[in-house]
C-alpha cells in the first residue's frame, strides 16, 4: 500500500532523561536528551509523532528531525550537528 510506513515505531515511556522507542514490537531504543538535544523540550504530542518510512530511517515531522535508527543504537559514532543548544 503506497504511503503506509513499511516498520513500526512507537514512544513507549517518557522519562525525564529521555524516551524509549519500540521497533516493530522486538528492539526497544533509548533516545536520551543528553545525546539528541533537539527533544528535550518538545511537547509530548510532538515526541509521539514518529514516523518510519525506512527500516534505518525514523522521522518526527512535527520537529522536522531525521535519525538513523544507528545513531541512536551507537550514538558514539554519529557527532551531534544541530543548531539547537541544550
Amino acid at each position: 500500500m503506497l504511503g503506509t510506513d513499511i516498520s513500526a515505531v512507537e514512544v513507549s515511556r517518557i522519562w525525564k532523561h529521555g524516551f524509549w522507542l519500540l521497533l516493530d514490537d522486538e528492539e526497544e531504543l533509548f533516545v536520551a536528551f543528553a545525546d539528541f538535544p533537539w527533544f528535550s523540550k518538545a511537547p509530548v504530542e510532538q515526541l509521539f509523532r514518529v514516523e518510519r518510512p525506512q527500516p534505518h530511517h525514523l522521522y518526527w515531522p512535527d520537529l522536522d528531525v531525521d535519525l538513523h535508527v544507528d545513531s541512536i543504537r551507537h550514538p558514539e559514532r554519529f557527532p551531534l550537528v544541530s543548531g539547537m543548544t541544550s
